[in-house]
């Protein structure tokens, strides 16, 4: 069974440091932060791995130039296409997907990327039946969180949640509410490693504030259930768990604030301490990824959701001539001129994901790369974005080798039951995204995989057949 935010609240609360994770030995002018100890690992948590598993979210709206995206063969020995040679020195540690869907998905336009970690069936039509689900990653987090000063770490190409159809997060609580995500690297890296406004003190203070607002709502809250008919005890009870998760996270933060935050070199430091433009999408989007890494090195977090584009909001990339921003590339009704400068945009992406997986390798954790120790989802809700279409998800999964994935290859789950070898024209393209040529070819099997390797005890998530046998 999943732990529940109460059973976590329960395990926050209990749980006595022998010694802090984040205990420094301090010098003149200097300070080091300890390795992981036997003596670091809380009563409750002795079961709990050295060597931390972590996982990140790398979303792109509106899917691609599935002409160029396409890999033709199979297998292990696969020739790279068009839109991944930027990928080329990183074969070895990533797997490329064809044929994958979201059931639950097919036909909902607008929602690709709020389902993306749910595989929630949102009615796209009405907003009265939006109800969402959990997300992958807010689950592996429930795992991790008791061992980082931030549970997980939600960032966006804009700030916000969205619209209820049109979020700006791919993060979504066990209530399906969207969190907040972040778009600035210098506030963004603040909130990490700067200082508390005001100090300790003053955080403490906002934080009892906080704990004491949200105690006289659930105590109210008691006493109105009692007058209240069983189906809107049954929404105020939704409500409460929503409560309830924030006095977990009140509760977590106000726990780690006698901990000192891990010191950042200058040189680390100085590119997040100024502003990007996001005019500059290939700076912008590599500033994020170094913020990632960063976070990741640093034991902050261990769970990130990355969206560096909504549906209605990717970047145009004019430091390469592309002054159309994503959602109107998407819709190029087979105009080749368009079609040509999606493929571009879509390889300039590939070579900022290049540079993440470069950098995640660079970093040692425990005598192993980053890259090693964590696993990457990157893809998109959508296949083809001029009609909506999301069978054949364009996704890939990469790193995590140290936690037994199998790499280098690409799984096809169009074959056999393509009638003839890609063509890769455009009529075979809309084809393929039309209708899933293997229904049993879901995301989900994908997300159970990365979850079984958090060692979040689960056997299923939602329409899930079971772990990709081919990756472990």
């Amino acid at each position: 069974m999943l732990e529940t935010p109460s059973a976590l609240m329960s395990n926050i609360q209990s749980q006595r440091w022998l010694l802090s994770r984040r205990h420094f030995l301090r010098g003149v002018g200097t300070t080091m932060a300890l390795p992981l100890l036997d003596a670091m690992t809380p009563l409750r948590a002795a079961s709990a791995p050295a060597s931390p598993r972590r996982s990140v979210f790398v979303y792109i709206p509106n899917g691609v130039n599935g002409m160029a995206w396409q890999c033709k063969t199979a297998g292990r020995g696969y020739e790279l296409s068009e839109s991944l040679k930027p990928l080329e020195k990183h074969r070895d540690d990533f797997t490329v997907f064809s044929g994958l869907h979201h059931p639950n998905g097919l036909g909902q336009a607008h929602v690709c990327a709020d389902t993306w970690l749910t595989g929630a069936k949102i009615d796209a039509q009405s907003a009265r039946k939006y109800e969402n689900t959990v997300s992958v990653d807010q689950l592996m987090a429930e795992v991790t969180g008791v061992h980082t000063r931030f549970p997980s770490l939600e960032l966006s190409i804009g700030s916000g949640t969205g619209t209820p159809l049109n979020s700006t997060t791919l993060a979504f609580s066990r209530d399906g509410v969207p969190l907040p995500a972040e778009d600035n690297p210098r506030h963004i890296f603040n909130r990490l490693y700067g200082e508390e406004s005001g100090g300790i003190g003053a955080q403490r203070a906002r934080l009892a504030k906080r704990h004491s607002v949200l105690d006289a709502v659930l105590d109210e809250a008691k006493s109105l259930r009692l007058a209240l008919g069983n189906d809107d005890r049954c929404k105020l009870d939704e409500y409460l768990h929503s409560v309830r998760d924030v006095e977990v996270r009140t509760e977590r933060l106000d726990s780690w604030l006698d901990v000192p935050k891990q010191k950042v070199d200058p040189k680390l430091a100085a590119p997040f301490q100024k502003d990007v433009s996001k005019t500059q999408a290939g700076e912008y989007w590599r500033t994020m990824f170094d913020l990632i890494v960063l976070a990741l090195r640093t034991d902050m977090t261990r769970v990130v959701t990355y969206m560096n584009g909504s549906e209605g909001n990717g970047l145009a990339i004019p430091e390469i001539g592309i002054t159309q921003a994503r959602h109107g590339l998407s819709h190029h009704n087979g105009d080749p001129v368009v079609l040509e400068r999606l493929a571009k945009s879509d390889a300039f992406i590939m070579a900022q994901f290049s540079h993440f997986l470069e950098e995640l390798r660079s970093v040692k954790d425990g005598g192993e790369p980053l890259l090693d120790r964590t696993m990457v989802l990157f893809g998109s809700g959508m296949s083809y974005g001029h009609s909506h279409a999301n069978s054949n998800l364009p996704i890939l999964l990469a790193g995590g080798r140290g936690l037994g994935l199998k790499h280098g290859q690409h799984i096809d789950y169009n074959r056999p039951h393509l009638t003839s070898d890609y063509t890769l024209g455009y009529d075979e393209w809309r084809s393929l995204c039309g209708k899933p040529k293997d229904e049993k070819a879901r995301l989900s099997n994908v997300m159970l995989t990365m979850m079984q390797k958090m060692e979040v005890n689960a056997e299923k998530f939602v329409d899930s057949l079971g772990p990709v046998s081919e990756l472990v």
